[in-house]
């Protein structure tokens, strides 16, 4: 199999063209890969106009069955279309989807009673795999069916769903690309973080929300088969010990 990198790729930024087409220019250098992509803005911006509740406990979105009607309507269609167009663009033969599209993702109810969010219980690798080899660059948006067609499917973090489509994969590389340097701790951005370190980061408050996330699904990641995860922004693509590597096993003294 090739030598896949997964990149996922922040909703915030997402609104943001310039940053957009910065980006799809850099991926189109580091094919072949599969890009992961959020847009809570995007569901929070439609939450507001349709006066629906915002709550989030940990980074995640609780999320009501007419909210993951509205994640799946944004995230599969503005948001994932947005994207292939940046892609393609760029010279990338992108091609869009959602966890729902040939069974690629199934999902079952995260714990924390979050409503319909969901965490990867399956991926479809046979699927990813027959389209890295025609040349096709794969965009999804993190939406998952627990395996029933009863309800709406599950909204699940797009860190989550990275890792579990990077850890399927056994990928060379995850690559969560945001506009922040990496993980900051004492306003310093750390070359390295052990996933040792996770948990005890999150408790004393310096990595939150979205970090925290992030940071959690780089270890269940390297936990289920990637190989290497960093955390940072466009300079990723350009030097390889740009932004934050989180290792497997503490790192070891010299």
């Amino acid at each position: 199999m090739l030598a896949v990198r997964v990149v996922k790729i922040g909703g915030n930024e997402l609104d943001r063209p310039g940053w957009l087409a910065q980006c799809a220019r850099a991926l189109a250098r580091v094919a072949p890969l599969v890009v992961v992509h959020g847009g809570g803005q995007a569901i929070t911006t439609w939450s507001t106009r349709l006066e629906l509740p915002v709550e989030k406990r940990d980074g995640l979105r609780v999320t009501s069955p007419e909210l993951a009607e509205l994640a799946e309507m944004v995230l599969a269609g503005p948001v994932n279309r947005q994207v292939v167009a940046a892609l393609r663009a760029a010279g990338l033969d992108a091609v869009g989807l959602s966890g729902v599209d040939g069974g690629l993702l199934v999902a079952r109810p995260a714990p924390g009673d979050l409503g319909r969010v969901g965490e990867i219980a399956a991926v479809r690798v046979a699927l990813l795999e027959s389209l890295l080899l025609a040349g096709l660059t794969p965009v999804v948006a993190p939406i998952a069916p627990d395996g029933s067609a009863a309800d709406a499917p599950f909204n699940v973090n797009a860190d989550q769903a990275a890792a579990a489509v990077a850890g399927a994969l056994a990928a060379a590389e995850l690559l969560f690309v945001s506009d922040v340097p990496g993980v900051v701790v004492g306003g310093v951005t750390q070359r390295e973080i052990a996933a040792t370190e996770i948990e005890s980061l999150i408790a004393a408050g310096v990595a939150r929300d979205g970090m925290a996330a992030k940071l959690r699904a780089a270890k269940s990641a390297l936990a289920a088969g990637a190989r290497a995860v960093r955390i940072g922004d466009l300079t990723l693509f350009e030097r390889s010990s740009a932004g934050t590597r989180v290792l497997a096993v503490a790192a070891q003294p010299a």
